[in-house]
């Protein structure tokens, strides 16, 4: 089985495309979106119209759910008020330009997806959100204590836990009392990386048969980064009325 799992695009319709084509031409069983498809970059319109023609199944990130509503504000944190100035700007832009259909569609977007497995055997869940099970927006960055996404996860009945929001990918795998692997999974950002590397990463899962959860080889989770032009969508940003800065980000990934 092969799923491949994305996140975090923010309107940049210049990664999505080259990720999209590494995504089929690798011919996964199933595709998913973990949301935030809007923000940051000047093509919400584009990003969820070609999302959609592929019929993507999509949660709702924060950025999408302020949209959705029409707020003013897109549920992020900000360490500075520049960088909460610049978060209003943003919203503030692609409130404008978000087509009528497109609002109501970021408007219906589920806020989780849960997929259980082995049902002829031992049945186990991947459960899919942007945030966290508790919160759209909650930052669960890799320096979270273990126990705490243990208890996360328990909570929510989830032995694979795939997330998004802090465009920061990493995978931890946490032993359970009863010896068995719960994988809790970033999948860090198709349009606005945060790790230090611009390109574009998506996560392939992939595991054979009926997932043996005792295994820690048993699941096999790759993070792959893709080339796009990253100077065309930095123009892109520095065009229109979007704060220049964004650009800048997408040039350095942070």
């Amino acid at each position: 089985m092969k799923i491949a799992l994305f996140s975090d695009i923010h309107a940049n319709i210049d990664a999505l495309r080259p990720v999209l084509d590494d995504i089929y031409a690798r011919q996964p069983d199933a595709v998913y979106c973990l949301g935030d498809l809007v923000g940051y970059a000047p093509y919400p319109n584009e990003v969820i119209e070609l999302i959609r023609s592929k019929g993507v199944p999509v949660i709702a990130g924060n950025y999408d759910q302020g949209v959705g509503l029409y707020s003013d504000d897109c549920g992020c944190a900000y360490k500075t008020d520049e960088d909460e100035s610049r978060g209003v700007d943003s919203i503030t832009f692609t409130n404008k330009i978000i087509k009528k259909e497109n609002r109501a569609y970021l408007r219906s977007l589920p806020a989780h997806l849960r997929l259980e497995f082995g049902v002829n055997g031992n049945p186990w869940n991947l459960l899919l959100v942007h945030g966290s099970p508790r919160k759209i927006n909650e930052y669960l960055f890799e320096d979270r204590a273990d126990k705490s996404l243990l208890r996360m996860m328990k909570n929510a009945d989830a032995h694979i836990m795939a997330f998004g929001h802090t465009h920061k990918p990493y995978h931890k795998m946490i032993e359970d009392e009863d010896g068995s692997i719960r994988h809790a999974i970033n999948i860090g950002s198709v349009g606005k990386p945060k790790d230090g590397d611009p390109r574009a990463c998506y996560v392939m899962l992939e595991w054979d048969g009926d997932l043996n959860l005792k295994d820690p080889a048993g699941l096999k989770v790759d993070f792959i980064r893709v080339e796009y032009d990253v100077e065309k969508a930095a123009k892109a940003v520095e065009e229109s009325l979007l704060p220049n800065p964004f650009a800048d980000m997408l040039r350095n990934g942070g």
